[in-house]
């Protein structure tokens, strides 16, 4: 960070912006990728590309958090929420197909706790009826998914577009910030006169134009070079950092698996075609009641534990514009979801401690 102070630029697209970008091109094979600054901007970003209209359908979950609904909303999208699955708080990719309509767009899933929807489903559906896939990869950081092929990718690589937070709750942080990752080429060069305010200044610098001006709309996305510097340290320190959050995380499950058995408790499930990047470690109580106690019980003894969304096709500003399906899975995760303290310097024994004497 003081680099880049000291080198006399910190507006964005500087030294580290590139540094940072072309790691992850290179990390994770992913086409093209800009960093933003919020994971929101880039869906924004993105829901910009796809060129949504106003009355295109766009297929997302409800157990999201808000950002994802936004990003299409403020283009004029109507929101079509599918379920979440039995095992998993992801998208249910088998209640896909029913809710296409001649009006829908794009298919949104959100990779929970950095845990991989079946993007082969997904992005077969897509192919079939002709629609874009943006991946919600906000919590999804060295995290991947093997498809029926056999071949590992990159969760954020298998979209047409995908974003990335790096916020300061994720695993790897700069405060705020996030990336739009561009996997279809055809949305490349637009991508970069959006970022850039509407401007083909990114092909000015490149000395690809003799000026630059206003050619399409855009806005002011990109990041400044000390939120990019920032996060240039975290990804030197990926390893390490992966390294310590799988050691909570098992730690949790491992310790906590008999106790959450004999008080009917469900663990995390991660799927044989996803791996596992230990963004969260939640459970999912037998009742909102029990939730409450459990939640109750730690913030006595000083330990936050909390739930996590609530369905947002219950949300006073969406719920009258849903189509009233009842989505019990998502209502029983908004319910019954809580989650553990986690973070890289964490004392989890202590937290198990507390969690193991409660009844």
């Amino acid at each position: 960070m003081e680099d880049a102070v000291k080198s006399g630029k910190i507006s964005g697209n500087g030294k580290y912006s590139q540094k940072c970008q072309k790691w992850f091109e290179e990390t994770y094979e992913f086409n093209k990728c800009l960093l933003t600054t919020s994971c929101t901007d880039a869906l924004e970003m993105a829901a910009i590309l796809i060129d949504i209209q106003p009355g295109d359908e766009v297929i997302l979950p409800s157990y999201t958090f808000v950002s994802t609904a936004n990003a299409f909303v403020l283009r004029g999208a109507k929101l079509v929420f599918a379920d979440s699955r039995k095992d998993h708080p992801g998208i249910d990719e088998a209640s896909i197909e029913a809710l296409i309509t001649p009006k829908t767009k794009a298919i949104v899933p959100v990779h929970y706790a950095g845990v991989a929807c079946d993007m082969d489903i997904i992005m077969d559906i897509a192919q079939k009826h002709g629609l874009f896939v943006v991946e919600d990869a906000a919590q999804a950081i060295d995290s991947f998914y093997t498809g029926r092929d056999g071949v590992k990718r990159a969760l954020g690589s298998i979209g047409h577009l995908a974003a990335f937070s790096f916020h300061e709750t994720k695993n790897i942080i700069s405060g705020e910030g996030g990336m739009l990752v561009i996997n279809d080429m055809q949305f490349a060069e637009r991508a970069e006169i959006i970022w850039e305010k509407g401007t083909n200044r990114s092909s000015f610098f490149r000395g690809e134009v003799d000026k630059y001006g206003w050619v399409d709309v855009g806005s002011s996305f990109l990041p400044s070079e000390i939120i990019a510097a920032f996060l240039w340290a975290q990804l030197e320190n990926l390893e390490k950092i992966q390294k310590r959050r799988l050691e909570v995380w098992n730690a949790y499950n491992d310790s906590l698996k008999l106790w959450a058995a004999e008080n009917q408790i469900d663990m995390p499930h991660i799927p044989d075609f996803a791996t596992n990047n230990a963004h969260m470690f939640y459970m999912v109580c037998n009742s909102i009641e029990q939730r409450t106690r459990l939640i109750d019980y730690m913030k006595k003894l000083g330990v936050q534990s909390v739930f996590h969304y609530v369905s947002l096709h219950t949300s006073i500003f969406y719920r009258n514009k849903h189509d009233y399906r009842i989505l019990n899975e998502t209502d029983r995760y908004a319910d019954t979801l809580v989650r553990l303290p986690f973070y890289y310097e964490l004392n989890e024994q202590k937290i198990i401690e507390l969690i193991l004497k409660y009844k």
